[in-house]
């Protein structure tokens, strides 16, 4: 239940147009600062003048895609970019057929329900419910994930091609957000095949202290892996003594998803790939 380690841009070189390049690298060191970043933040982050900077700044604080915080003279991400953020929202055609599932699943669990999908190595998540009693879980629709240390992300790499695998291992690599953190690759393989085994993933305090999620992979039409399904909760709500029950609500909510895209109702979830790095 952790965002992804924000990482400086460096300088690109690019054949395509630099200005919205640079426009781009702007929103995703924006997207990643909940206080907001000063013109010599961002102009040091890039890698470029603070007048070329400036100069796109002022663009995009006028249409409104930025705003500038007139106490702290820190630039934050404006409303403008919600409409586009609802507008891509709206277009996942999986948020739509998998709204009931999830507020079934919600309903049943009394806990928080992830829906994320797979984007490059990181997962968003593009649905969320809280039971209004719920404890608050440091999630929003939007935020982007590592698979190694949440449970739709296990649940999802655990269907990986192996090259997949071996590349995000050789070139991202697997950060360590605390103790509880899974880092080393054959540590990695061996939940993988436990998760292949009995077709949920745990994620134990391994994100945040103090909680815990139980998730499922989502398969499309050709047994691709598309997307997760996950319940979180306290380590007070999710105990050794449930977590069975849950993983099987967890489960029979994503082969109902996945039978939403067309996945076939025969067959288990974890006979869908046999190209997972298990050793």
């Amino acid at each position: 239940m952790t965002s992804s380690a924000s990482r400086s841009l460096a300088p690109r070189k690019t054949s395509g147009a630099p200005a919205v390049e640079r426009a781009l690298d702007i929103f995703e060191l924006l997207s990643s600062s909940k206080a907001g970043l000063t013109l010599s933040d961002l102009s040091n982050s890039l890698g470029v003048p603070k007048s070329s900077v400036h100069y796109l700044l002022n663009t995009l604080l006028r249409r409104g895609y930025l705003h500038r915080n007139d106490v702290t003279n820190r630039l934050l991400l404006g409303l403008k970019i919600l409409t586009l953020h609802n507008a891509a929202l709206e277009s996942i055609e999986l948020r739509r057929y998998a709204a009931p599932h999830l507020r079934r699943l919600m309903e049943n669990s009394s806990l928080t329900v992830h829906l994320a999908v797979l984007d490059g190595d990181e997962v968003v998540l593009v649905d969320r419910l809280r039971p209004q009693a719920a404890a608050r879980v440091a999630t929003w629709i939007g935020k982007r994930m590592d698979l190694h240390c949440t449970a739709v992300g296990k649940a999802i790499m655990a269907y990986l091609p192996e090259e997949q695998f071996d590349r995000l291992a050789r070139d991202r690599g697997f950060v360590r957000y605390n103790d509880n953190t899974m880092i080393m690759r054959q540590r990695l393989v061996e939940e993988i095949g436990r998760i292949r085994k009995c077709g949920y993933a745990i994620e134990d305090e391994e994100g945040e202290i103090g909680f815990r999620c139980v998730g499922c992979p989502i398969f499309d039409r050709g047994g691709r892996i598309t997307a997760a399904v996950s319940v979180a909760g306290t380590t007070a709500q999710v105990t050794a003594e449930n977590v069975d029950q849950l993983a099987e609500s967890v489960k029979e909510t994503a082969l109902a998803i996945s039978r939403g895209t067309g996945f076939p109702a025969a067959g288990t979830m974890s006979a869908c790939s046999s190209n997972a790095p298990v050793d």
